[in-house]
């Protein structure tokens, strides 16, 4: 009888055992797709929606001209893109004209920090730099 309840008692270990090691690759598992997943949710500016592809080539050039170009760009484009291409390339702006006018790039940032909803995939970028500009 002893013999009985000691092989019982061993492969209750084991299957103990072995139910541990499946959980714990089930962890390690999930915690390598989240990983994952952070990284792929990295968003880049030139992916995000709202932008007709035609207006492109000229955003380039005016990013290439500096903030003086890329505020003309805006004003003449500005109607036609929609967020959250847009917000991308104000917070892009805010950025260049933040030491030459910071009173001017506080204000456009509050303007795209009030209208850009928590669940956008720019947020991240805003919490970014909102110790900057508030």
């Amino acid at each position: 009888m002893t013999k009985l309840i000691s092989a019982l008692i061993i492969l209750a270990v084991l299957y103990c055992g072995w139910q541990l090691f499946f959980y714990w690759e089930k962890i390690k598992n999930e915690e390598e797709s989240q990983k994952k997943q952070a990284a792929a949710a990295v968003v880049m500016g030139d992916q995000l929606p709202g932008m007709p592809y035609q207006l492109e080539a000229s955003l380039k050039s005016a990013e290439a001209q500096g903030a003086a170009g890329l505020k003309h760009w805006l004003k003449t484009f500005g109607p036609k893109i929609q967020d959250p291409r847009k917000a991308w390339i104000e917070l892009d702006y805010c950025l260049l004209i933040s030491r030459a006018n910071p009173a001017e790039a506080r204000n456009l940032f509050a303007e795209v920090k009030r209208r850009t909803p928590e669940s956008s995939p720019i947020w991240p970028r805003i919490k970014q730099l909102e110790k900057t500009y508030e």
